[in-house]
């Protein structure tokens, strides 16, 4: 990369959804020239007006340098840095709609925590296959919720990328005093991390939605992170990422905070409403939903075990009931708890 393009000025974010705009927010509260695009025409319009996201994030003003930007080839060629930050089920088709707009090696970064539906591949692999080797890439995760972001509490999350001048450079245009950015060439890892946890979060939900109490979400957090450690060692992550932000800090949010779409999805299954009626009463995407089968797919190419996981999809698309779906985990056979021996 170049100097001017390790400096990430300008930068473009696509994705005007919650958490695109606090990332706009935050890279913006730093300095930096922003440009903002999203798919609805009506919101981007509302807010320039009011200069505020109000139907995501309601009154947090956007830093001067923020600007909102309508056409969608102007946002995409005139940036230095392009964030993605779309769910998962739209990734590809979005990287495929920006690729002819690209400039070469223009580095790209995603904020999406989930695989390619249907395929169940990672979504680096994803975007390499779409994008090429050119482009320098990375992904931004770990444990934030968008409106504590815009907000400017503390927070802190992990950008990964093969790329170490890409990811420095995208790190230290993020980073300020209330958001600490940690960086990892792990980006495997990170994906991971990112996209169960969701999964995990759900099962959360519903046994709190049941009413089983705090030893219950404990040991489902717990042995959540077990199949998670599973999963990594098996597909080569380090240790070190899946006890770090992106991986159990990650985790503990969004199983034990009810501003995660995950969670809220879990608790009005728990309460009694139906799929459906639970979808539409979350009214925003959950990635978890999309990610428990392509997850639970994975895990059978390597052959381990993801009990918790299983039971959220039986659940989720078999019409399984939650309190049978928790009676099979806990007529599991005993065994003694044993650590993941991962590889070197």
């Amino acid at each position: 990369m170049s100097a001017q393009s390790a400096s990430l000025i300008p930068t473009t974010v696509v994705g005007a959804g919650s958490w695109g705009t606090a990332l706009a927010i935050a890279i913006a509260r730093n300095g930096h020239p922003v440009f903002l695009w999203g798919r609805d025409a009506d919101h981007l319009a509302a807010m320039q007006q009011s200069r505020s996201n109000e139907r995501y994030l309601p009154g947090l003003p956007f830093p001067d340098s923020l600007q909102l930007e309508p056409n969608f080839e102007k946002a995409v060629s005139q940036a230095k840095h392009v964030l993605v930050s779309v769910p998962s089920v739209a990734f590809s088709d979005m990287l495929l709609k920006m690729k002819p707009f690209l400039k070469p090696d223009t580095p790209v970064s995603w904020a999406t925590k989930g695989l390619t539906p249907e395929t169940g591949r990672f979504l680096n692999d994803t975007a390499s296959d779409i994008l090429g080797e050119s482009h320098p890439l990375a992904v931004i995760s770990g444990p934030s919720f968008a409106a504590e972001v815009a907000k400017d509490l503390p927070t802190a999350v992990t950008v990964a990328s093969k790329d170490e001048v890409f990811c420095q450079a995208l790190a230290k245009a993020m980073h300020r005093p209330t958001l600490r950015v940690y960086t990892t060439d792990d980006v495997l890892g990170v994906q991971i991390g990112g996209t169960v946890k969701n999964v995990l979060a759900i099962s959360a939900g519903i046994s709190d939605g049941l009413g089983f109490g705090a030893n219950a979400r404990a040991a489902l957090i717990t042995r959540g992170m077990a199949e998670i450690l599973r999963l990594a060692s098996s597909l080569g992550a380090q240790t070190e990422t899946m006890i770090g932000l992106s991986g159990i800090g990650d985790l503990i949010l969004t199983c034990t905070d009810d501003q995660s779409r995950n969670r809220q999805l879990g608790l009005a299954i728990g309460r009694g409403l139906s799929i459906q009626d639970a979808v539409t009463e979350v009214g925003k995407t959950v990635e978890g939903m999309h990610a428990a089968r392509e997850v639970l797919t994975r895990a059978k190419q390597v052959d381990i075990e993801m009990p918790i996981v299983e039971q959220v999809c039986k659940i989720l698309f078999e019409g399984y009931e939650p309190r049978q779906a928790v009676q099979a985990l806990l007529c599991r056979e005993q065994k003694a708890e044993t650590l993941v021996s991962f590889k070197k």
